[in-house]
This record gives C-alpha cells, structure tokens and sequence, in this order.
C-alpha cells in the first residue's frame, strides 16, 4: 500500500507543482501585457509630442516662408508705384502745357 501511497502523494504534489507553474505563467504573462502596455503608452506619448514639435516647426517654416513672401511683394510693389509717379510727375509739365494751351 504504501506504493500507491506515495504514487498518490507524487501525483498530488505534481499536480501542485503544476497548478504553481501555471500560476507563475499567468503572473508573468500578466506582467509582460502591463509592461508592453505601459511602453505603448509611452510610445503614443513620445509620438505625439515629436508630431506636435513637427508641426511647431512646419508652422514656423510656413510663417517665415509667407513673411519673405510678403515682403518680396511689398518691396516690387513699392517700386512700381515708385515708377508710376516719377512717369506721372514728368507728364505734369506736359499736362499743365496742355490745359494752358487750350484755355489760352
């Protein structure tokens, strides 16, 4: 008897160490999901951060891009009108000759 004694006490005790083995399985996978979840987290963290300087600095880039932009149309601007006057201030003479002559 003493044979199927111990075979049950080796069963028992397998079956334990095996309920263990499963529970430390189950541990594990439980700390590795936390884990891989926590580092998703940081990740979409990271990541949008990197997106929100990326769209600072293309913000910026656009703005300073538009400003030369401007200033280039301002300055061409200014010399056309600058161009129309002084074509305009020497046809004043010959405007005014003109009146003169037909009211005269």
């Amino acid at each position: 008897m003493t044979t199927i004694s111990e075979a049950i006490t080796t069963i028992k005790k397998a079956e334990n160490d095996a309920k263990r083995l499963l529970e430390d399985a189950n541990d594990r996978s439980s700390k590795i999901i936390q884990e891989a979840n926590e580092e998703s987290s940081r990740i979409m963290e990271k990541t949008k951060e990197d997106a929100k300087i990326e769209e600072n600095e293309i913000i910026f880039e656009s703005e300073n891009k538009a400003k030369v932009e401007a200033n280039r149309i301002l300055r061409d601007t200014k010399s056309e009108v600058s161009k129309i006057e002084t074509h305009t201030t020497d046809k004043i003479d010959d405007a005014a000759a003109v009146i003169i002559k037909h009211i005269l």
